[in-house]
């Protein structure tokens, strides 16, 4: 599907910790390369901060103060607080915003877009659908009718943003679309595997953050390194297990050894904040929704949530017996939250 014959319009749509790390990379990348329109427009949730607008102080001051605060953006990131605005004429979007609110952006915007638009997903999470798993990279595309990849990886938004390295994995059903969305988003920093396994790379993306509560339980009971070794081996067992029923087209195991799979599930468990907040709940005794207002600076968790949601699913299926270690934390997880 061909594309607009000039420089190719960006929208990130999102602001959060990782939508601002990744707006960097973006901004950045396409002051150097003609293929790219120059100017990056970003949609930003309105928020007041200290008596000034959010997206005043990105505009003006070129730093998410809230959600990536000491990280100066690109000069060339424009904050749209109209999220129909900020897509508009956009040819490649850019999601990365909480898994809970895809169906409200995109029912917004469908039929707002170019025809001709391709979308890439950082989201991390699944939903239900009336037959069970229900991708965001298909909600996506069922709803707006645009292609879309999707792009997973260990990489903990401050890092990224503060360019250590690491790496990450486009997912994508068209390669070429892969391969567009990696000259986008590529740095020397911020190495990145195109694979053709798109719905593999998506749901290590949204797996791993249940294993990271498991993790973050370990990590509060004392239970020490070898249980919580235990628990992410476990998982990850789980996790091809999970994919290989799930997922329509045929699932390579190879894919979990890329960045999407291993690395980012090694990261979660170590040093995401589904394992400090599982942690947290553990001894605090409080509530994960008590503990993400106290700790997260308004981010949403994705852990809780998408635990509730396999658990459901793997219920619907009367699969529940299929599941170890991790189902039983996950219950755990789901009884403190819903």
């Amino acid at each position: 599907m061909a594309l607009s014959a000039g420089p190719l319009k960006v929208c990130i749509v999102g602001s959060g910790n990782w939508g601002s790390a990744v707006a960097k990379i973006i901004g950045n990348n396409v002051k150097k390369l003609q293929k790219f329109a120059s100017t990056v427009n970003m949609w930003v949730f309105e928020e007041n901060i200290n008596g000034r607008k959010l997206t005043d102080i990105i505009n003006k001051d070129h730093e998410n103060v809230k959600y990536l605060p000491g990280c100066k953006l690109p000069d060339n990131v424009i904050a749209i607080p109209n999220l129909c605005e900020a897509v508009q004429d956009a040819d490649l979007l850019v999601f990365v915003i909480p898994h809970q609110f895809i169906h409200k952006v995109c029912d917004e915007i469908t039929g707002r877009i170019r025809r001709k638009a391709l979308g890439i997903t950082l989201i991390k999470g699944i939903d239900e659908g009336p037959e069970g798993l229900k991708l965001i990279s298909d909600i996506i595309r069922e709803k707006m009718g645009i292609d879309i990849s999707v792009l997973m990886g260990a990489n903990i938004a401050n890092e990224v943003a503060a360019e250590k390295f690491c790496e990450t994995t486009i997912g994508c059903k068209i390669l070429e679309n892969g391969l567009l969305f990696k000259e986008l988003l590529q740095t020397p920093n911020f190495r990145i595997t195109v694979v053709d396994d798109a719905d593999t790379v998506e749901l290590c993306g949204a797996l791993k953050n249940v294993v990271a509560v498991g993790a973050g339980f370990c990590d509060g009971l004392s239970y020490g390194d070898n249980t919580k070794a235990a628990v992410i081996r476990l998982g990850l067992m789980e996790m091809i297990a999970f994919a290989k029923i799930f997922c329509k087209g045929q699932v390579c195991t190879a894919t979990f050894l890329e960045s999407c799979g291993i690395a980012d599930l090694i990261t979660t468990c170590y040093g995401g904040r589904n394992r400090r907040i599982a942690e947290a709940f553990v001894k605090t005794g409080k509530s994960i929704e008590e503990l993400e207002k106290e700790m997260l600076n308004g981010q949403k968790l994705q852990g809780p949530q998408t635990s509730a949601e396999v658990y459901r699913i793997l219920k619907q299926k009367g699969m529940l017996d299929k599941v170890y270690c991790c189902l039983l934390l996950l219950q755990k997880s789901t009884a403190s939250v819903f």
